[in-house]
Parts: C-alpha cells; sequence; structure tokens
C-alpha cells in the first residue's frame, strides 16, 4: 500500500504543479528525467546487479521477459508499419511497451494478490529481465531514435550505447559481483536509486494530461492494449500450453501484465521521444492496471 500511495503522491504533485504560472513544467520533467537517466538508473544497477543470485529452477521467470520484450517491441513495430506513425511515436512506445513496471509495482501487486512468498519470482523477473533489458534494449532504442541534427550513422548508435550511463552502470557492475564491495557504497547506491521512481512519477505528472492529442491517442489504445492485455494473455497461453504449473510461471505471467515502466517513460520524456504520450502511457497505465492484473489474477 505503500508504493501505491507514493505512486500517486508523487504523479499528483506533478499535475498540480503543471498549474503554477512561475514554473515551466517541460523544462523541469526534461531536469528530472535527466537525474533520473544520469544518476539514479546508473546508482541503482550498481546497487542491485552486482549480488543477484542465479538458480536453474527460475527458469521461466529469467526467459519470460525477453519473450514479452521481443513481443511487445514486435507488435509496436507492427503497428507502426500498417498506421505509418513518426520516428518519434515509434520510439516512444518501443521504450514503454515492451518493459513493464515490474519492481516498483509489480512487487507490492504479487504480495497483494499473492503473498510474501511468491516474491522471490519476481525479483527475479525484475532483476534478470526487465532490469537488464532497459539497460541494454532501451539503450540501443534511444541511439536509434533519438532526434540528431546530424542524423543516426552505425557509429553514433554505438557511440551512444557505450557512452550511455545506465549502460556503463551495468558493464561496471559485472566485475563487481566478483570483487570485495563496500557495504558502505552499495547502500550509498541504494539510497540515490530509491528516489528513481518518485522523481521519475513526479516528471510524469509533469507531461500528463487528460487529453491526448489527436495523433498520440490512437498509439495510446495500441500500446496499452498489447501492454495490459495481450502480453499477458501471450504468457498465460504459452505456460498453459507447455502444462507449466509452478510458482515461478504463475508470477512470470502476473508480471508480464504490468503497466509501462516507469523509468522506460523517463527515458522518453528526457530524449524528447512523444513525452505526452509516454507520460499518458505511464500514468493511465498505473491506473488501469489495477482492473487489468485483478482480472488476471482470476485467471490464474
Amino acid at each position: 500500500m505503500t508504493n501505491f500511495l507514493l505512486i500517486f503522491f508523487c504523479l499528483t504533485v506533478g499535475i498540480i504543479m503543471q498549474r503554477k504560472r512561475d514554473l515551466n513544467p517541460q523544462a523541469m520533467s526534461l531536469g528530472l528525467n535527466q537525474y533520473v537517466i544520469v544518476v539514479a538508473l546508473p546508482a541503482l544497477i550498481l546497487a542491485k546487479m552486482p549480488f543477484l543470485q542465479f538458480s536453474t529452477d527460475l527458469f521461466i521467470a529469467i526467459l519470460m521477459p525477453y519473450i514479452m520484450l521481443c513481443f511487445g517491441a514486435g507488435m509496436v513495430l507492427i503497428g507502426a508499419r500498417m498506421f505509418k506513425w513518426s520516428k518519434e511515436i515509434t520510439g516512444c512506445l518501443l521504450l514503454c511497451v515492451p518493459m513493464g513496471n515490474t519492481s516498483f509495482l509489480g512487487i507490492p501487486m504479487i504480495t497483494a494478490f499473492f503473498g510474501e512468498e511468491f516474491v522471490q519470482y519476481g525479483i527475479v523477473y525484475d532483476q534478470l529481465g526487465s532490469f537488464i533489458a532497459l539497460a541494454t534494449f532501451g539503450t540501443i532504442v534511444l541511439a536509434k531514435y533519438q532526434q540528431s541534427p546530424h542524423g543516426t550513422e552505425g557509429g553514433d548508435i554505438f557511440k551512444k550505447i557505450i557512452t550511455f550511463p545506465p549502460f556503463i552502470g551495468l558493464m561496471v557492475s559485472i566485475p563487481l559481483r566478483f570483487l570485495p564491495y563496500p557495504a558502505a557504497l552499495a547502500t550509498c547506491f541504494n539510497h540515490i536509486g530509491d528516489s528513481l521512481v518518485p522523481v521519475a512519477m513526479v516528471a510524469v505528472g509533469l507531461q500528463i494530461k487528460l487529453r491526448l492529442p489527436g495523433r498520440y491517442i490512437l498509439p495510446f489504445c495500441h500500446g496499452l492494449a498489447v501492454k495490459l492485455v495481450l502480453a499477458p494473455l501471450l504468457a498465460l497461453a504459452l505456460i498453459k500450453g507447455v502444462d507449466l504449473n509452478n510458482n515461478a510461471a504463475l508470477i512470470a505471467v502476473f508480471e508480464a501484465g504490468m503497466p509501462p515502466m516507469v523509468t522506460g517513460g523517463a527515458l522518453a520524456i528526457g530524449a524528447g521521444l512523444a513525452p505526452k504520450l509516454a507520460a499518458a502511457l505511464v500514468g493511465w497505465g498505473i491506473i488501469l492496471s489495477f482492473v487489468t492484473l485483478t482480472a488476471l489474477s482470476f485467471l490464474l
């Protein structure tokens, strides 16, 4: 319940701040999202990744997020081709739709619907799936779709990837698994990482509107339909098809139905990829997910 209250409080703060005439909501949102990208997300990666524990028993919880990543990205690209969406809209959807809010919203949702003993499967799904996907796939999407006055060449994409702060954090975290890691440093990174969701949700609130521009309505509906309905139904069909009924599989399906990732939306807003669409996908996705996740829990 605390996480839910924090999400809605920070979202509401951002919406209220839109009304203040002496503030520039767009500039503030971009500044907050730069903090998320450059400081909070790399810190969270450095705090969590070196301590991950791998287990073959959790294979489905590790594999499912990548299946959902491929499915979500494929559906976005199909929609972009069919409806001739701009590069800006396509990039925004690729950052928001394939990856879900599997930690900050996912963990308390798992606790509420299934109990504390199921949380471990959600952590594996998030840390070995969503988290790594964001640092790798998210970096590639930003490098390819972020507008550049000089165009985008292969070398430019590679340079953007290797200089993207979350990707650097991911690369640094790998050798840290095998080196002594000072507890004080890990605690410091944890505290900085804890600021990610509150700051990102205020930034989303600064951008979210009750009414979307007409060109965003179709991609908005397409994105949320894929993320909240089609993705979890596909995940459910997959585990039923292979007759996989263990707890890890159950939670993998539930996590597949989480709304768009807050950090993915923050990356889209910070990169100028349809910020209003990204804010709507994240904000309304969270609100609608209370209905869709309840329905999904009955199917499980």
